[in-house]
């Protein structure tokens, strides 16, 4: 694998390619080999692994045998025995066990398996880490003996999640569950990132939810008008990029968006706009904002602290859920989180990789892209503009090489494409149109 920087003149496609493969070292020397387990940062010794991570990194292994990172071999090898541990690990409502109820605990941990840091049973991460397992099952086809077993463990561990249990008498599916205090009281309502689990949750075949639950959701969306752009609005950048890692929803629609005439792939293209001018306007006046350097989203920070700047107090965040344009926002930018837009926006996208590559050299390394940096946080070095963070998160790895790859082949969402549960839960959902009409 290459450790070859990226051109800081021009963004094509062997950047990219360069990008892929240092992005997918990561999980390909982080995890654990034993059980598929993935750290979840590169921050501190010991950390222990996010399901969601596990998730990224089983719908990557596709496309680094496409790239010729890792053989097939190799990539079933690490697919199966991830696989394995989700199945045979202890389900129940022990508080170490693995998950419960076919779900699974946020954090777990790297050697062990069990849950770590008393964390949330975790719907969101769950599907996830299923939808990943689905991708990886859709694309290993052979008839081999272990790739019949990856298709066999990837649907097993799909049909036995309960979703029906975690709508915990409501109409909209819970955030978590704890075995010390019971459901989260949190729902997933409002237009995010649960697209996704929504239609694996519809699509199921063993605890399907009814369509009703769907539309409960999306009697919670809020439609908004910024910097010219009518979109349905989350503040986060990622809320508009993580279902389409799996998802091709060009051309196709549910109700709600046929009732605005666009789809949600158009939707997630204004929201990329809508972040790109926020920064243009910079209405709080931070350093560099601007065409070429944009991508709020939640990231880590350089705080918590406050630094006396130009004669304002500012006060800088550290781990924070950052958005436009009501923030908050603190001059952190997220530049995984631009890579992860390519698919919507290239035109403002490559650009924008390109420049950051060459006025911020250090934006990228051996992992790929950091996590995030800050350039108008006061920097001890003075060699270097700004904070920069050093760290490197699975969640941020995972959507960079996989809409990479869907911008460049669509392999992703070919494969998806061809998944029955989730055609099965876009039809459930409402959607039709494009790729989902009769032939």
């Amino acid at each position: 694998m290459s450790d070859q920087r990226l051109s800081p003149e021009t963004y094509g496609d062997d950047d990219l390619q360069t990008l892929q493969r240092n992005t997918f070292r990561y999980f390909w020397k982080e995890t654990n080999p034993e059980n598929g387990l993935i750290p979840d940062n590169t921050s501190a010794y010991e950390v222990p692994a996010s399901i969601a991570g596990v998730g990224w990194a089983l719908a990557s292994y596709p496309v680094a045998v496409e790239r010729s990172f890792v053989t097939r071999a190799q990539a079933v090898e690490r697919t199966l025995a991830t696989l394995r541990f989700f199945w045979e690990s202890p389900q129940g409502s022990m508080p170490d066990a693995t998950g419960h109820r076919g779900f699974f605990y946020h954090f777990l941990d790297v050697k062990s398996g069990r849950r770590a840091w008393n964390c949330e049973l975790s719907t969101i991460d769950t599907a996830i880490t299923i939808a990943g397992a689905l991708t990886a099952a859709t694309y290993f086809d052979l008839p081999t003996d272990d790739e019949r077993m990856v298709r066999r463990l990837a649907e097993s561990l799909y049909r036995r999640v309960d979703w029906q249990w975690a709508l915990n008498g409501g109409a909209t599916v819970s955030h978590g569950w704890t075995p010390e205090t019971g459901f989260l009281p949190y729902r997933w309502e409002g237009y995010n990132e649960a697209l996704i689990l929504y239609v694996l949750a519809l699509g199921s075949p063993t605890h399907g939810l009814p369509r009703k639950s769907y539309l409960a959701w999306t009697s919670t969306y809020r439609w908004k008008k910024l910097y010219g752009h009518e979109f349905l609005y989350g503040a986060r950048l990622f809320m508009h990029q993580l279902s389409h890692v799996f998802i091709d929803f060009r051309g196709i629609q549910d109700a709600f968006m046929r009732g605005h005439a666009m789809d949600y792939f158009e939707n997630s293209r204004r929201a990329t706009y809508v972040n790109q001018k926020y920064c243009i306007r910079n209405p709080k006046g931070f350093r560099d904002y601007g065409p070429h350097t944009w991508g709020i989203t939640a990231s880590n920070g350089p705080g918590p602290a406050t630094r006396r700047i130009g004669g304002l107090n500012r006060r800088f965040l550290g781990y924070a859920a950052r958005g436009v344009p009501y923030g908050p926002d603190d001059g952190t930018l997220a530049p995984w989180a631009v890579a992860a837009s390519l698919p919507f926006a290239p035109e403002i996208v490559l650009p924008t990789l390109a420049h950051c590559s060459k006025r911020y050299p250090n934006v990228e390394n051996e992992y790929g892209l950091v996590c995030s940096f800050n350039p108008t946080f006061p920097s001890r070095d003075p060699k270097r503009a700004g904070w920069m963070s050093a760290d490197h998160f699975a969640l941020d790895q995972g959507p960079v090489i996989l809409m990479i790859e869907n911008y460049r082949s669509e392999l992703i969402w070919r494969l998806m494409r061809n998944c029955p549960f989730v055609v099965t839960g876009l039809r459930r959902a409402g959607f039709n149109g494009g790729w989902l009409a009769p032939d």
